[in-house]
């Protein structure tokens, strides 16, 4: 028997408004509703709206939650403060990955947690296992939902409905937009997952299909699209940001995703630590790079990288067709060992046929989040 198919809060507005669907981690997400390309250039150019509800939720609560989180996750929440909130890494103790996720800092006695849908219980099993008596760790998965808007102009989306933008990047406030008479709490924080400016919102489940409804309006009275999980990764490929499964596992560690940069090496205890210090002091065995095909041709997921000898020298995790760049484009973990830098030719596998590809370092574009 197959497994359930997970639905998300506003899976009938989706259906209205002329979703495709697909399943990713074992929910049903809208994969397009206008195609991949026409999202994704709204995002870059006007804004976009995407329901990404099906990533995890989890609050961890209780006197010193955040210190207690702080010992288990990879970056340091010292570098931050109260009303931030941080990208960070659940590892395993051989230095692989659980999950990346965003950590919010509400309090010293609570941290908030958003993990990819898949790997929610994972990460809260992980940390609920070592946590003392006095540590609550919940799984909140369908307490709230996620709407993400991003693009150039997703501030004046969101001022246009009342809810608040000032705030710094990978900052939060706790707002309210009052839909029908009545006030619906939402989490809005200055993130996002494309590279452009944007927030994610986080009103309760309930209130997700309002709250889409009223942003939605906005966002189509601002020349932008709603935007489906095709575009999320067409987005988020071009600015090579890293997605559990393909360059981040629990084969893959933050160091060869080039991840390092969430690892706060001066903590003295996080999940993993001894296995991560030893692979940074002796240097990872391969790297994520970039790939950007010099002929025609797009690179995928799973095609083997080779020397123009044949050597093979690495794997693409994942590929896809720029629409910004009009050219394809990959991510692919690398071999360091034969010393290949940035503007050396490589050729990609593409179903038996050879597709020369120029080493780079991601982003493929430039954006601003500014």
């Amino acid at each position: 028997m197959s497994a359930e198919i997970l639905l998300g809060p506003i899976n009938d507005t989706h259906e209205r408004i002329g979703a495709s669907f697909a399943d990713f981690g074992g929910w049903s997400m809208p994969v397009s509703y206008s195609g991949t390309v026409a999202e994704h250039t709204a995002v870059r150019e006007r804004v976009g709206i995407f329901d990404v509800s099906h990533l995890g939720k989890a609050s961890v609560t209780g006197p010193g939650a955040a210190d207690f989180v702080n010992r288990c996750l990879t970056n340091d929440l010292a570098k931050i403060e109260p009303g931030r909130a941080q990208y960070t890494l659940c590892a395993t103790e051989t230095g692989g990955v659980v999950d990346d996720l965003i950590a919010y800092w509400v309090s010293d006695d609570e941290v908030f947690l958003v993990p990819n849908a898949a790997n929610t219980a994972a990460v809260v099993a992980a940390l609920a296992a070592v946590a003392p008596a006095q540590i609550s760790v919940v799984d909140r998965h369908r307490d709230y939902g996620v709407l993400a808007v991003q693009g150039p102009q997703a501030s004046e989306v969101l001022t246009a409905v009342g809810l608040p933008t000032e705030m710094g990047y990978m900052s939060f406030v706790d707002a309210e937009l009052t839909i029908g008479g009545r006030a619906r709490p939402i989490r809005v924080c200055r993130t996002g997952y494309t590279g452009e400016r944007g927030f994610e919102l986080l009103p309760l489940w309930d209130d997700t299909a309002d709250v889409f409804e009223v942003v939605l309006a906005a966002v189509t009275e601002a020349g932008g699209l709603p935007a489906g999980l095709g575009a999320r990764d067409t987005l988020r490929t071009e600015m090579g940001y890293p997605l559990h499964g393909h360059e981040l596992s629990t084969e893959i560690s933050p160091l060869q995703a080039r991840c390092g940069w969430a690892v706060g090496w001066k903590k003295p205890e996080f999940f993993g630590r001894s296995a991560l210090v030893a692979e940074k002091e002796a240097g990872p065995a391969r790297r994520l790079r970039g790939l950007r095909a010099v002929g025609r041709g797009v690179p995928r997921a799973d095609c083997e990288v080779r020397t123009a000898d044949g050597t093979v020298v690495g794997l693409c995790t994942s590929g896809t067709f720029s629409p910004t760049l009009k050219e394809g484009i990959a991510l692919a973990l690398i071999d360091t060992a034969p010393g290949l830098a940035d503007g050396d030719h490589v050729i990609v596998d593409v179903r038996g046929r050879g597709l020369e590809c120029e080493l780079v370092a991601p982003p493929f574009v430039q954006t601003s989040t500014s």
